[in-house]
């Protein structure tokens, strides 16, 4: 089996060898862009916008960005509704598979489509990642290893048109070809099981059997599935049963409030990297070692544009202004966050995901993930980002000794109809609610000058409340969240707020 390894790690370094200078990335969106509107000019939306106008347009990128607007989920999901009945809607044909949305906001999943292209793109996409890894240095055995892949249930709706409905996880793992099984686990019979309690327990009991070298997941169920083997199974850490495992690929969620307790899991060093993977696409990836942030995917269907997150791009609730400014890849900037806008091969045009980036490096273009423009914190002017919440939160939880893995937060009125930040922190250890408030509150004063502005005016207060995992994973029952590729939102409006407290104190 050695020589396997070193095969396969041989034939990948070969490959990244191969590639030559790399085209620089404006050049690589253009063309993205042009090849995007050829490929649907004769679509019902590109015939409406004139795409073949764009395409004979001196500036092709200046002509889509006039005569296309940027389209949130409600205003393009008519076309895609369309697009379940009939073909050449948003892109040629009729798409097999619609993604529901693993639903951190709204009411109700929305439902993207998903087409042979936007399939073959994100394959494409996982190939590039693959392609990086020689720069890892990483072991030989673990190309011989299996790779774990908790997702979404596998075993997908069909609705009355015939297509197939679910998470684009479990569209994912039903779309592995027949090889994969070779090195896939928990293996597409396990992934078919709807319900995740009995999922996980199947997991439980087959993982000694498996040679895991590689975990792919939500942070926050990878690391509960770790922990439910390692209890199971009486081990000191999970090494114990799989030695090989060296790699671990998160997305969905920030990983710094998780990180303490997988490398409480953990008695070696395993590499973390960090994957960009939504329901639009295979959007980034960490393609260098000593880092997470990820690298842009500018040459594999997508073309994308990134609006300033502030007054030139949206409102102070965090929504995008009819006339935001929008930039180019070669016109971003450092520090600056912006909210993603993406083209894709799926038939989404300029199309506002609702996550919130920031560039950590322009050679290569890598980003991080800051948050949600709906998980914005502004209620009462405290302008508060996911990622400066996060910060706190594990300040605050590291001067109490303690790890917090989820929190939720949000501005609701109190009795006397005054603005406070109600917190609700899920910990199984014991906390003193008024001290960490206090605490909580201290740092965002510090490291947030609005923050402290409102706090000195209409901000009132802030509580915090703790509760248990169980009672949180109780929540999340509930509420049909729990599992998978589920992803919970972390400031919450008013109304769901109260909702949540009603829940915990019923």
């Amino acid at each position: 089996m050695g020589l396997l390894g070193t095969l396969v790690k041989s034939g990948i370094d070969i490959s990244q060898k191969l590639q030559g200078n790399p085209v620089p990335a404006m050049e690589q969106q253009e063309m993205q862009l042009r090849l995007l509107l050829e490929k649907a000019r004769d679509t019902a939306f590109g015939k409406y916008y004139g795409f073949d106008e764009m395409l004979r347009h001196d500036n092709v990128i200046e002509a889509f960005r006039k005569e296309v607007p940027l389209h949130t989920y409600e205003s393009i999901q008519p076309w895609w509704e369309r697009q379940q009945a009939l073909p050449d809607i948003t892109w040629p044909g009729r798409p097999g598979f619609f993604a529901r949305s693993s639903g951190t906001t709204g009411k109700s999943s929305k439902q993207i489509p998903i087409t042979d292209d936007f399939l073959q793109s994100m394959r494409d996409v996982g190939r590039s990642m693959i392609e990086s890894l020689p720069r890892f240095d990483l072991p030989e055995h673990l190309f011989e290893s299996e790779i774990l892949m908790l997702s979404s249930s596998a075993n997908l709706d069909q609705n009355i048109r015939g297509q197939r409905e679910g998470e684009i996880s479990g569209i994912n793992v039903s779309n592995f070809p027949g090889w994969y099984d070779m090195f896939y686990r928990p293996g597409k019979e396990i992934a078919a099981i709807d319900d995740w309690d009995e999922r996980i327990a199947r997991i439980v009991e087959e993982a000694p059997g498996w040679n895991i070298g590689a975990i792919a997941g939500i942070p926050s169920w990878v690391l509960l599935m770790l922990q439910e083997i390692v209890k199971g199974h009486q081990l000191e850490s999970i090494h114990d049963i799989w030695p090989n495992l060296t790699v671990y690929a998160s997305g969905g969620v920030a990983f710094d409030t998780y990180r303490e307790d997988f490398e409480k899991l953990f008695d070696r060093e395993v590499i973390i990297l960090d994957t960009y993977l939504a329901s639009e696409g295979f959007v980034a990836y960490t393609a260098r070692p000593h880092t997470m942030a990820m690298q842009l995917a500018t040459a594999h269907g997508y073309f994308f544009e990134f609006i300033p997150f502030d007054e030139r791009g949206v409102d102070e609730t965090g929504n995008v202004l009819e006339n935001a400014e929008s930039h180019t890849i070669d016109q971003v900037v450092l520090n600056q966050e912006y909210v993603l806008v993406l083209s894709s091969c799926a038939g989404a045009w300029r199309y506002i995901i609702g996550d919130t980036i920031e560039f950590t490096n322009l050679e290569p273009y890598e980003i991080k993930i800051t948050g949600r423009t709906k998980f914005y914190l502004n209620v009462v002017g405290s302008q508060l980002s996911e990622e400066k919440l996060d910060e706190a939160v594990i300040e605050a939880a590291s001067g109490a000794d303690i790890t917090i893995n989820e929190y939720m937060v949000g501005a609701i009125k109190n009795d006397d109809g005054e603005y406070i930040h109600q917190w609700v922190i899920v910990t199984d250890s014991e906390i003193d609610d008024q001290a960490f408030a206090g605490s909580l509150d201290e740092l965002l004063r510090e490291s947030n000058k609005n923050y402290n502005v409102a706090r000195s005016k209409a901000l009132k207060g802030v509580r915090v409340r703790r509760i248990t995992k169980e009672t949180y994973h109780n929540y999340l029952e509930n509420t049909g969240k729990k599992g998978g590729q589920v992803k919970t939102p972390k400031v919450m409006p008013e109304e769901k707020m109260n909702d949540f407290l009603e829940f915990l104190n019923s």
